[in-house]
C-alpha cells in the first residue's frame, strides 16, 4: 500500500525489455489507448478508435516472447504457462500506468496493452450526463456501466469513484482485474483489490467483501450468475454497487442479467433488481467528423417507478417507451444521442448513420429536419 491507502502498481523500470519499453513510449507520444503486438505484423497502434502500423519491421514470434518473459514473475510465468491466457498491470516512466493482456496465437505468446492515463477527466470532457453525478452520490442502490470492450466503460467507473471519494466520507472497496487507475485517499478510504494479486477471484472476492465493512463496492466487470448474485445482495443490504458488464444497450444488460438464472432463482433476482436498479449507462465511443479524437455517445435508463415495474413485471421490451419518454428524468436512447452529436457537427452522417440503431429512421429524421 501507499502512504495514503492506494494500491502501488508494480514497477518494471529495470527489468522491461528495451525494445518493449521503446515501443510503449513511443505509443505514448502517438497518444494511442492500446498497443498491439502481434507475430508477422509490425506493432500496431489504436488511436482515435483506429489500427495504425508503425513503420518498422514485423515482429517475430520469440522478440514478443522474450518482452513478455521481462514483465512477468516465477508466479505469472507459471499461471500464463497453465491458463494460456494472463491480465496484469505495469507501470512505465513515460506512459504511467497500463494493463498488459498476455495471450496465445499460433502456439506463441502474443500481448496488448491499455494506456490507463494519469487523471480523470471532468464530466463535461469525457461527455457524460450531469445525470451520473447523481447516482453517484446514492446512498445504495445498484449502477450499471455496459458498452463494448473500448467504450470507456472503466473511464466512467473511475470517474464515478473519484466523485464519491473526493465528496463523501466512506469507505469504497474496489475489485479489479487488474487495477488501471489508482486512487488516492481524499475524504474516502479507497481499498482496490487486484484479482490474483490481491484475491484468487472476483466471486470470492465479492463473498468477502461485504465483511470488510464498505459503504460503496466497485466491480470491474460483472461475469456470472454467482457474482450478479452476490451484487444484488450487497445492493440490497444498503450498499452502494458499480459495476461493468459488457452488452450493447441498457435493455440487452437487463436480459442478460435475469438469462443467467431459471425458475425460482430468476424470478428472485428480478425482484432484488426491481427492488435495488437505480440506473444503467450504454456506451459507445465515436469518432468525431475529422478523426481527431472520439466523443461519447451514450443511453441511460433511470429507475423510476414505472421502470420497476416493468422490470418486476419481466416486460423488458416495453422500457423502450420509458427511455424515449423519461427525457425530463434523464433518460436518453442512443438514437437521439446519436441524432445529436450529429446536429452539433460533432460526428459525420456516415458514422451516425453506421452506429445507429435505426437507421432507416434516422435517415428520415434527417430529411425531416
Amino acid at each position: 500500500m501507499g502512504p495514503a491507502g492506494g494500491l502501488v502498481a508494480p514497477t518494471f523500470l529495470g527489468l522491461m525489455n528495451s525494445h518493449l519499453d521503446h515501443l510503449v513510449a513511443a505509443a505514448a507520444n502517438h497518444h494511442a489507448s492500446d498497443l498491439h503486438l502481434i507475430a508477422s505484423v509490425p506493432p500496431a497502434y489504436r488511436i482515435n478508435g483506429e489500427i495504425l502500423f508503425a513503420d518498422s519491421d514485423a515482429l517475430a514470434p520469440e522478440t514478443i516472447t522474450e518482452m513478455a518473459d521481462s514483465l512477468l514473475n516465477n508466479e505469472q510465468h507459471e499461471t500464463f504457462s497453465r491458463e494460456w491466457e494472463l491480465c496484469l498491470s505495469i507501470q512505465h516512466p513515460v506512459a504511467g500506468r497500463l494493463r498488459a493482456t498476455l495471450y496465445r496465437h499460433n502456439n506463441a505468446a502474443e500481448m496488448s496493452l491499455r494506456f490507463c492515463g494519469k487523471d480523470i477527466p471532468a464530466r463535461d470532457v469525457l461527455g457524460l450526463p450531469v445525470k451520473i453525478d447523481e447516482m453517484a452520490r446514492r446512498p445504495n442502490g445498484l449502477f450499471l456501466i455496459t458498452g463494448p470492450t473500448g467504450s470507456g466503460k472503466t473511464t466512467t467507473l473511475n470517474y464515478m469513484v473519484d466523485l464519491i471519494n473526493r465528496e463523501r466520507r466512506c469507505k469504497i472497496v474496489t475489485i479489479e482485474d487488474p487495477v488501471e487507475f489508482v486512487h488516492t485517499n481524499q475524504r474516502a478510504i479507497v481499498v482496490q483489490q487486484e484479482v490474483l494479486t490481491d484475491t484468487h477471484s472476483f466471486n470470492r472476492a465479492l463473498i468477502h467483501v461485504l465483511r470488510q465493512d464498505p459503504d460503496v463496492i466497485v466491480v470491474g466487470e460483472v461475469r456470472d450468475y454467482e457474482a450478479i448474485a452476490t451484487m444484488l445482495t450487497a445492493a440490497e443490504t444498503g450498499h452502494l454497487v458499480l459495476a461493468t458488464m459488457h452488452s450493447p444497450g441498457v435493455i440487452n444488460a437487463l436480459e442478460r442479467i435475469i438469462g443467467v438464472f431459471e425458475g425460482n432463482a430468476q424470478r428472485q433476482i428480478i425482484l432484488q433488481l426491481s427492488n435495488t436498479l437505480l440506473g444503467i449507462i450504454a456506451q459507445e465511443l465515436l469518432p468525431v467528423a475529422d478523426r481527431s479524437q472520439r466523443v461519447l455517445a451514450f443511453e441511460f435508463l433511470v429507475a423510476n417507478s414505472a421502470v420497476r415495474n416493468l422490470i418486476r413485471e419481466h416486460t423488458l421490451h416495453q422500457l423502450e417507451n420509458c427511455l424515449q419518454t423519461g427525457g425530463k428524468e434523464g433518460m436518453m436512447v442512443m438514437d437521439n444521442c446519436i441524432y445529436d452529436l450529429y446536429c452539433r457537427c460533432l460526428i459525420s452522417y456516415d458514422t451516425a448513420v453506421s452506429r445507429t440503431r435505426d437507421p432507416d429512421r434516422f435517415i428520415q429524421r434527417i430529411g425531416n429536419k
